[in-house]
């Protein structure tokens, strides 16, 4: 068991109507704040009418049409900017993930002179961050309970992990209800990027018995759950529990002395959703099952029959290599019976530019390092798999 450093300072209110205990939250932060949102669903839903009538008396400012895998430019800088025009207090993040992954990169830019950018890749340490606080309305990234977000570059193809102790939100409401107009599409991907985040984090060399089972439930919880939510999307238990498995994905408590696995999907993925802004869990989904059979090995074999049979149900009598394929492919023909897009060239993805994507993922995203080590060639193998 490795050795950890842990901390999750974020207050999860949780459950139906939460959001009214929204003025008490704000007022311990300040005057000014930086409303940030989509693409116009919180209004949809009554949601933003609903923000603001509860936070009259508040100085509002906007930021709206922040996108999927947000955008460095426009919506980092046009944030930071209004932060530091508006003298800005708190963060009030609504939406889904990438609403808030923008919103966490805008807290940091906001207090630093500099190009945000260089904090966004680790030339320079932030100093301080906005306080922030969300109403997640998307299941599925889980950055309503981590440190993180990714942001996009759209110039130069770089997608990025920005991780910052800094960045937690303070505050976090999660009313399963504002789930319940996403569209099948999305909640697909939400699952299939929760999921990926546990098997992300499940498939390490050094694990425990307690995190490889918080592990095998999280992923039995997301796809009984998941199935509901698609089947009846008002179904408030299973919105409920599926959102909670969203939260837990990235916040570090799946893996506790766990050794690192590298998050080689995501490494693989971000190059996709850099390169042509495809959604990020059906990319995950496309890619995860690949690079499953890629590395199926000696080595890895005994970590796919656990996987299989704890997750699957797969009889552990059968021959290990049996075992093993058979959970591969339950994986696949489960992302498939969602109806998610299970071959790149679905999603837009041709074999015009795999090399160039092959070459930027090994250079950027070190998986030479990942449970199971990736060289360039491994990475291109593992795209054209996927075609």
């Amino acid at each position: 068991m490795q050795n950890f450093n842990y901390m999750t300072p974020t207050r999860l209110i949780f459950g139906k109507g939460v959001v009214e205990k929204l003025p008490k939250v704000m007022e311990q932060f300040g005057k000014r704040i930086l409303l940030t949102y989509g693409g116009g669903s919180i209004k949809k839903i009554g949601l933003y009418q609903k923000v603001m009538e509860l936070l009259k008396g508040y100085e509002i400012v906007e930021l709206g049409g922040i996108q999927p895998n947000p955008k460095y430019d426009p919506s980092v800088l046009d944030g930071v900017r209004l932060c530091k025009e508006h003298n800005v207090d708190v963060i009030l993040s609504v939406g889904g993930g990438s609403v808030l992954d923008c919103s966490k990169a805008i807290a940091a830019g906001a207090c630093y002179d500099g190009d945000p950018w260089d904090l966004i890749t680790y030339k320079v340490k932030a100093k301080a961050a906005l306080p922030i606080v969300d109403i997640i309305t998307l299941a599925a990234t889980g950055s309503e309970y981590d440190a993180g977000g990714v942001i996009s570059r759209t110039e130069t193809n770089d997608k990025i992990g920005y991780i910052d102790s800094l960045l937690y939100p303070r505050v976090s409401f999660l009313d399963p209800t504002y789930t319940f107009t996403v569209s099948r599409k999305q909640t697909a991907a939400g699952i299939a990027d929760a999921m990926n985040h546990t098997i992300e984090q499940y498939f390490a060399a050094d694990t425990t018995l307690l995190n490889d089972g918080f592990c095998e439930s999280m992923l039995r919880s997301l796809m009984v759950n998941g199935r509901k939510c698609l089947e009846n999307p008002e179904d408030y238990t299973a919105r409920a529990e599926m959102m909670l498995c969203c939260t837990y994905g990235c916040n570090g408590i799946l893996s506790l002395g766990n050794s690192p696995s590298g998050w080689p999907c995501h490494g693989i993925e971000h190059a996709l959703s850099a390169y042509y802004d495809i959604t990020h869990g059906e990319g995950l989904a496309i890619i995860t099952p690949r690079w499953m059979r890629h590395i199926l090995n000696e080595k890895t074999i005994d970590r796919f029959v656990k996987y299989g049979v704890n997750v699957f149900g797969i009889d552990s009598t059968l021959p290990k290599q049996e075992i093993a394929e058979r959970a591969i492919n339950e994986t696949y023909r489960f992302f498939e019976s969602i109806n998610i897009p299970m071959h790149l060239r679905e999603v837009g993805i041709d074999d015009s530019r795999l090399d160039e994507m092959a070459h930027h993922i090994a250079v950027n995203e070190g998986l030479e390092n990942a449970y199971a080590p990736l060289t360039e060639q491994d990475i291109k193998e593992i795209l054209v798999a996927s075609l």
